[in-house]
């Protein structure tokens, strides 16, 4: 799996325009069946029963420049869209495919380059999220001056990083790259068994401070539990934290229950808001078991453990975890 950052910066009138009318308006596909290939079509219409897809594509780039970059990517692979100086949106590739004719009836030639963006992908899972640039260089170590610039592929470790700030799981998908394009993906490397070691180490101190008893209460839920039923849930991100917000103890985490709570939280169907009324995420609706777990759950509910001092803990969710729509040109300018 390959995270890619893909370059589109809303301030420009043509990107804003295509981001309109192919991110938050889904693509009608049966309005160009014409000029997609049947096998192609098939296949977006197993993947989108709705027949409505979201769809980006990147050029060829002066000299085939981005060529070695597109041909890494397929699906299951993510992609962070960048621009306005932060990470904006973010979604899984669900099918990739090579298609100039489709992409010039969508979005026309590129004016700078006389170029189309045909090399296609269609996007699902897809969340407005709100990471400055100046976080994600922190995060990454990159160089206080590092900008994205054009459509790549990031180191495994980076990527890694940023898929696991938005909970994105694995998933496989197929790929419709003209053969002779078809990405190979390179093997992860072996774990780093002293980070692991590190993280076990974490979450034992976080659950001893939480959790001195046999018993406790979920968070979310407020249901008692035993104690192998609740997990301490960092309520930012841990790899997100600074040193001294991983031994905040009593703050950046929560008891969150293993029968369904942790995992909402953990991937953004559910957030707290400022006061601790809980915020369920407009994605759950798609998902029935979700959505009756959460209605029978988690609905209405005000959550005791949110306090002043948590509060920074809970925003950064917020922004960065809670599962919204894509947000819109306006709201990624402000």
């Amino acid at each position: 799996m390959t995270v890619f950052a893909q370059p589109a910066s809303l301030k420009r009138p043509a990107v804003r325009e295509h981001y309109e009318e192919t991110i938050l308006q889904p693509v009608d596909l049966t309005s160009h069946v014409d000029l997609i290939d049947t096998q192609v079509m098939q296949t977006l219409s197993g993947l989108f029963p709705s027949g409505q897809a979201q769809i980006w594509g990147v050029t060829p780039g002066i000299n085939g420049a981005n060529l070695s970059q597109i041909r890494k990517m397929q699906p299951g692979d993510v992609v962070f869209f960048s621009g306005s100086k932060r990470l904006y949106l973010v979604g899984t590739v669900a099918l990739t495919w090579h298609n100039p004719a489709l992409a010039h009836r969508l979005w026309g030639v590129d004016d700078r380059t006389e170029q189309t963006w045909e090399y296609m992908y269609a996007l699902t899972g897809v969340r407005g999220i709100d990471f400055p640039m100046e976080e994600i260089r922190s995060l990454l170590s990159w160089n206080p001056n590092r900008h994205i610039q054009g459509f790549v592929a990031l180191r495994e470790t980076d990527g890694g990083i940023l898929k696991d700030l938005v909970g994105f799981e694995d998933s496989i998908h197929g790929s419709l790259l003209p053969d002779s394009e078809e990405p190979t993906t390179p093997p992860y490397g072996p774990s780093d068994a002293a980070a692991d070691a590190q993280r076990r180490a974490e979450q034992g101190r976080l659950k001893k401070a939480l959790l001195p008893g046999a018993e406790g209460e979920c968070a979310l839920c407020g249901r008692t539990l035993p104690r192998a039923f609740l997990v301490a849930a960092h309520i930012k991100k841990r790899a997100a934290c600074s040193e001294e917000e991983r031994w905040d103890l009593n703050n950046v985490a929560m008891l969150a229950c293993l029968l369904g709570c942790d995992s909402l939280f953990e991937y953004g169907f559910v957030a707290v808001e400022e006061g601790g009324q809980l915020r369920i995420s407009p994605v759950a609706a798609s998902a029935p078991p979700v959505a009756k777990y959460i209605e029978e759950h988690l609905a209405d509910r005000s959550i005791a453990w949110w306090t002043t001092e948590r509060e920074q803990y809970y925003a950064w969710h917020r922004s960065h975890t809670f599962q919204l729509g894509a947000l819109t040109p306006d709201q990624v300018n402000n």
